[in-house]
């Protein structure tokens, strides 16, 4: 079982307990994907989608995760309930619990905000992306998704493009990689890409040809209009011109480099569409790989609070 109740971030989850939640995902993956579509270890308990900011992916992946799980799902989106009228995070996450709910997932757009709740109530919180700070399941099916592809991820070459500095996406995986040894490059314009990075133990190059020589895997992140205060670049079209990344660009690299999108992608702005659709790419993978992790994070979780009656 993992060593918490709740799952908040990457940077101080232990090597040992990412791979415990990656070898549960492979179990649950191999069940879903072929002939058992449900796993009833938590039927019975009750999941909050607590969602303040937009989500189509991670909210609806997490609602499949419960429900394969046998759980309850309640979707709550910010302007359609009590936080509208001023309600308290804190506040909204007591109300939750006094209906006894099991777990809270949560997305909101401070950073901090899941540690916040989850020191005010004894439900499970899982953070499903906060601010700036970090989104640890996707993370985890990002590394995941790269383990089964190249195995040994010790000493591989993994290079991250686009908006570094607004990713919270871009956060979980370095932090996660690194525990595993991987070589990371941070590549975007510098307006994007912080020189503070490096204190990650990161390599960052402005250059996108050269940063993905030798690459074995390409994690391209979407622009974050939405979370720009300014513009941090002349143009969409600069941008295109300079780091979108096409089937062309790794033409010369290894033939297995593989190809990742946490999505929702701005085709021909980040990537061209025709490489985000070739057998390089293995973006609907990720999509795949994120409903065994999050089924693996719940599964374990109400393991450490002795919630779950059925075994893996």
């Amino acid at each position: 079982m993992l060593e918490q109740k709740d799952l908040l971030e990457l940077e101080n989850l232990s090597k040992e307990n990412i791979e415990l939640i990656l070898d549960t995902a492979q179990k649950f993956k191999k069940l879903f994907t072929k002939s058992v579509k449900k796993f009833p270890a938590l039927k019975g308990k009750t999941i909050v989608n607590l969602f303040y900011e937009p989500s189509t992916r991670t909210r609806n992946s997490f609602e499949l995760a419960a429900k394969r799980l046998g759980a309850d799902v309640i979707n709550i989106v910010s302007n359609t309930s009590s936080i509208m009228k001023g309600e308290s995070l804190i506040d909204t996450g007591k109300t939750l619990e006094a209906m006894k709910v099991d777990f809270i997932i949560i997305r909101h757009s401070i950073s901090g905000a899941p540690n916040l709740l989850a020191k005010n109530i004894s439900a499970s919180v899982i953070n499903a992306g906060d601010g700036f700070h970090e989104h640890p399941t996707q993370g985890l099916l990002d590394l995941f998704t790269i383990k089964d592809k190249i195995k040994d991820i010790k000493g591989k070459k993994i290079v991250i493009v686009g908006d570094i500095a607004h990713s919270r996406v871009a956060k979980s995986n370095i932090f996660a990689l690194k525990k595993f040894g991987a070589n990371i490059t941070l590549v975007g314009p510098s307006t994007l890409v912080p020189e503070s990075f490096k204190t990650l133990g990161v390599e960052i190059d402005y250059d996108l040809k050269n940063a993905i020589k030798n690459a074995d895997v390409i994690n391209i992140l979407r622009i974050q209009l939405e979370r720009q205060t300014k513009n941090l670049f002349p143009s969409i079209s600069e941008y295109v011109k300079f780091y979108k990344v096409t089937e062309d660009l790794v033409s010369s690299l290894d033939s297995n480099v593989i190809i990742m999108h946490p999505g929702p992608m701005n085709r021909e702005i980040e990537i061209s569409s025709h490489l985000a659709d070739t057998k390089k790419s293995v973006i609907l993978e990720q999509v795949t790989n994120g409903i065994a992790i999050r089924m693996a994070v719940l599964y374990l979780l109400s393991l450490f609070k002795n919630i779950s009656k059925v075994s893996l």
